[in-house]
């Protein structure tokens, strides 16, 4: 223990300070950890004594020395030796070595949901739908979707809606898609989702809520092995809106032509970023349309009668 005269006080209360920098330079091969104890209540002529207890480096007091030293002078442990704690953890992050803990802490975060979308057209005409909070889920624009119901319905040859037919949601997320879809005349959708949580937080409500439960199929499981999986009958509809840096277009769009999923007088609506190459034509299918909203592309494939009737 070491023992340093500096004029103040008299000992009627006690301070504690866990930072030797603020003494002069002769306290510099003292731990961080020293402890310095200031007896002060008012001024006075007398001299006092500031007790300094530290450990050398290598050699510090164990954290129930610490706690016995700290109650015997009437103070909270808790709150000094939490506080340390504390600043040892914002140091490590700050030199970069916490990614890690920030990762964790981040997945212990509850997701949680908003309404922002609606369903455009339909018998659930302007019925909101939830959706994720933050940018884990990306739903399809509305004007990007409007759009393209527009396109299919025409191109079907009844502007109203759409022609009776079972749709396939790839990537649904929301499900605001194929529950669109649903609204606007389809018979049946499939949904395929591979995130449980949006499946029981997000899809599954908002199919109870616009009452399209009955007549939807909810697939949790990741689309690659969807397509390897799903039965031999061809849909009429099917919608792919990927996560746009987590797919190649090329290779996602080469295993759905090759599926059985994709007969001759299928539809696909196919969502992807600006400055990316899609082909002219999927399978048996050519591009009956490719548009541009913003940084978003939007293509459209069909049977060779639909291009037809479209430019008629």
């Amino acid at each position: 223990m070491a023992m340093s005269s500096l004029a103040i006080l008299s000992p009627l209360s006690l301070n504690i300070h866990n930072n030797y920098r603020k003494y002069d330079n002769s306290f510099s091969s003292f731990s961080r950890n020293s402890f310095v104890f200031n007896t002060c209540s008012r001024p006075s002529n007398q001299r006092f004594s500031t007790i300094i207890v530290f450990s050398k480096s290598g050699n510090e007091l164990a954290s129930e020395d610490k706690k016995a030293l700290l109650e015997k002078y009437g103070l909270n442990p808790n709150e000094y030796l939490t506080e340390t704690k504390a600043s040892k953890k914002k140091e490590f992050l700050k030199k970069g070595r916490g990614k890690e803990i920030m990762a964790e802490e981040e997945a212990k975060t509850p997701r949680t949901t908003h309404k922002l979308l609606q369903v455009l057209g339909g018998t659930a005409k302007r019925k909101k739908l939830l959706s994720p909070k933050g940018m884990d889920v990306r739903p399809m624009m509305e004007v990007v979707k409007g759009a393209a119901f527009d396109i299919l319905q025409a191109a079907g040859g009844c502007p109203a809606s759409l022609r009776p037919g079972r749709w396939l949601d790839l990537y649904s997320g929301t499900g605001s898609v194929g529950i669109e879809a649903i609204s606007r005349g389809c018979s049946e959708a499939h949904f395929v989702e591979m995130d449980p949580w949006v499946v029981s937080d997000v899809l599954r409500p908002n199919l109870e809520w616009t009452g399209f439960l009955d007549v939807s199929v909810i697939h949790t499981v990741r689309v690659e092995k969807f397509l390897q999986q799903v039965d031999n009958r061809p849909f009429d509809f099917i919608s792919v809106t990927p996560p746009y840096t987590e797919v190649d277009y090329g290779i996602l769009m080469g295993q759905i032509s090759k599926s059985v999923v994709v007969g001759e007088d299928t539809f696909i609506v196919v969502e992807y970023p600006l400055r990316t190459n899609v082909l002219d034509s999927c399978g048996c299918l050519v591009k009956i349309t490719d548009r541009r909203f913003g940084r978003t592309q939007l293509a459209i494939y069909g049977p060779k009668w639909a291009e037809k009737r479209r430019k008629s």
